[in-house]
């Protein structure tokens, strides 16, 4: 549970004529992680080289690519796709495909030709209007400007008006920002002419190639573009029709042309000689019986099974998650930091429990968890993908916690519930009924502090876990955990010198007892060699690491932001209802008016408005804050990741059955 899945190394051997049956089994199957034969790294099967494909996976291959080009053009998606309607025989698609198939695809060809052709000539009038534009207020046709043998035309834009050392005929005109300037002058001139205009700040621009007025043809070319815009709905609209006529079928045939191409070039990653093959891979350990069982049957025996034997801490052993069904959605969250290595404590449950946690301590008010809570079940509709699915599910999870911290504090969107606080309060003094003496600021920033000790220590103690499970005994191992336990006896013994120095609440009291040495209690003496122990483990391992030994306060301190951000959060909630409420809407309560009737509106906009803007940084800094102290302060004290997916050979069916 707290690691990944165990996973035995299985050696596949057969003859040749048996090898579209074996391959056929462990697609269906899902277990068999291949593990890809290289010929220049072919330990033990020198003399194989790589097999050939099953015959017909190039007109598989050809079919799929069609697919998935009609697919492109309907937008279809087997993401997101409703999978309670009745699964397709795979014999019935192979029969739609030799029917029906070409037809589709045609249709579709015609449909993207057509499409394409307007959106180019949409994009190319829109290019023509803007082209246009600056010349909008030349009155005269643009051809006219076009043509000349003995003429050169000058046009752009200047920044001011500007006077010509040679012969000229000039039209000039604000536009925007700047003007508008078009220039005839003698051929022999040109250069001249060009000289004057650049000295004065000249921007070249191109005449139009147009017959008429600027204006006309922008009116034109605008009448053409809703011309068009209405003929590219009308294909739209034939496009959305087909695509909810074939989408079913489509992915049908996605799924099963998928397998087939899968299926037939699976033995590309297979050692093979002339006679025979040999596949190399990974299962979990607790289904190696049932597939080797399976591949008996399947071949009539005449197949070689074998479990290898592997050095877990050398091979890169495939991952696959194993935990308990309310830590699923966490995976997640743990494969966007990194996966786990084989025999690494897997943090996945501590993650899916405290996450929550986290998130219901800076976000305890029973308001917010409710909206986020509707929020998420409305999501699912949206995000119907594995990923997105566990990610609310992670949401829901911290909406409840939310919900729970919640009736702890008696917060319900910055108003007290009927109840006082349980444990904590933190109820600011923020408007007319505001009373008692506050917060209890630094009860939750102690409380916080003591998280971070906890959380911290038990890192320090995963990471001895890991090096004494994943590394070879030896002195490096031996160094690396008496490092550690360095880095918790430096941790404990500074608290012990602080508690022997300072009475602090929730922390043990150790200031009272008589000093043995320079005015330091036994306790603080305790500390002191804890402390100078430490240095000593850490440095052992690595003198670098010294240099790390300020963080031990502040990966501590850095838990008090569950306590900061939290009441930061409560008084954006208590301000609001103290402006919304208190200053605009109960003064128009006492006297109502139809002004007065304006103002209450107002005010319930401003309520909702500051309401809805801290549910959104409620759910960034609570989840943010939350992630963070896993992976920062954490997750870098044992947590090296960067474990090897475990993607078995096979796929689930959604869509086709046999």
């Amino acid at each position: 549970m707290f690691e990944p899945q165990t996973m035995s190394k299985l050696l596949i051997a057969a003859s040749k004529d048996q090898l579209e049956a074996v391959v056929r089994e462990l697609y269906r199957h899902n277990l068999f992680h291949i593990e890809d034969f290289v010929e220049s790294d072919a330990q033990g099967l020198e003399g194989c080289k790589i097999g050939m494909p099953l015959p017909g996976a190039s007109e598989s291959s050809s079919d799929l690519v069609r697919i998935r080009s009609i697919e492109n053009t309907y937008g279809v998606s087997s993401k997101g796709m409703d999978t309670d309607e009745r699964k397709m025989p795979t014999s019935e698609v192979r029969q739609r495909i030799e029917r029906e198939l070409q037809a589709i695809e045609d249709e579709a060809a015609g449909f993207a030709d057509e499409k394409i052709t307007l959106e180019n000539t949409i994009r190319d009038y829109e290019t023509r209007i803007t082209e246009l534009k600056p010349y909008t207020l030349f009155p005269a046709n643009l051809a006219d400007l076009k043509g000349f043998e003995n003429f050169v035309v000058l046009a752009g834009l200047v920044p001011a008006h500007v006077s010509l050392s040679v012969p000229n005929e000039m039209f000039i005109t604000a536009y925007e920002k700047s003007n508008l300037l078009i220039a005839v002058v003698p051929r022999e001139n040109a250069e001249e002419a060009e000289k004057d205009l650049f000295e004065a700040g000249f921007q070249p621009i191109p005449v139009p190639d147009e017959n008429g007025t600027a204006g006309e043809r922008t009116v034109w070319y605008t009448h053409e573009i809703t011309r068009l815009e209405g003929d590219l709905k009308v294909v739209s609209g034939r496009i959305s029709a087909q695509k909810e006529k074939n989408a079913t079928f489509l992915v049908a045939c996605d799924e099963l042309l998928t397998a087939e191409v899968e299926r037939a070039e699976a033995p590309l990653r297979f050692a093979t000689t002339e006679e025979t093959f040999v596949a190399e891979g990974w299962v979990p350990a607790d289904m190696v019986a049932a597939l080797t069982s399976d591949l008996q049957s399947a071949t009539g025996g005449k197949v070689f099974v074998s479990e290898v034997e592997f050095d877990p801490i050398e091979e890169a052993v495939p991952v696959e998650y194993h935990n308990p069904d309310f830590s699923k959605p966490t995976e997640m969250l743990m494969d966007i930091y990194s996966r786990p290595q084989y025999g690494e404590f897997d943090p996945t449950i501590l993650v899916s429990i405290v996450f929550p946690i986290f998130f219901g301590f800076i976000l305890g008010d029973v308001g917010y968890g409710i909206i986020l809570l509707a929020l998420g079940y409305y999501l699912r509709k949206f995000l119907k993908d594995d990923a997105g699915q566990k990610l609310l599910d992670v949401f829901r999870n911290a909406s409840i916690s939310s919900i729970i911290f919640g009736l702890i504090y008696s917060e319900c969107l910055g108003f007290a519930l009927p109840w006082s606080p349980i444990g904590i309060n933190r109820h600011l003094n923020i408007g007319s009924h505001a009373s008692g003496h506050g917060p209890d600021a630094v009860l939750m920033l102690v409380l916080t502090a003591w998280i971070g000790i906890l959380h911290i220590t038990l890192g320090r103690m995963l990471h001895m876990y890991n090096a004494a499970n994943m590394m070879k005994p030896g002195r490096h191992r031996s160094k690396v955990i008496f490092g550690q336990l360095g880095w918790i006896l430096v941790m404990w013994g500074i608290l012990l010198m602080l508690w022997s120095l300072f009475e602090m609440p929730l922390m043990p009291v150790l200031a009272g007892y008589p000093a043995v040495f320079v005015g330091i209690n036994g306790f603080g003496v305790a500390g002191a060699v804890l402390l100078l122990v430490g240095i000593i483990g850490i440095g052992q391992d690595s003198m670098l690491e010294l240099m790390e030994l300020p963080t031990v306060i502040s990966h501590v301190l850095s838990y008090t932001r569950l306590a900061a951000v939290g009441l930061s959060s409560v008084a954006i909630a208590m301000v609001t209802n103290y402006i919304a409420i208190e200053l605009i809407i109960e003064p128009q309560l006492a006297n109502l008016s139809i002004i007065g009737i304006v103002i209450i509106l107002i005010g319930i906009v401003i309520f909702l408005i500051g309401h809805i803007l801290n549910t959104a940084l409620g759910i960034m800094g609570g989840g943010l804050h939350s992630i963070r102290l896993h992976y920062v302060e954490f997750f870098t004290k044992f947590y090296k990741g960067g474990g090897k997916k475990y993607e078995p050979f096979g796929k689930l069916r959604k869509f086709t059955e046999d």
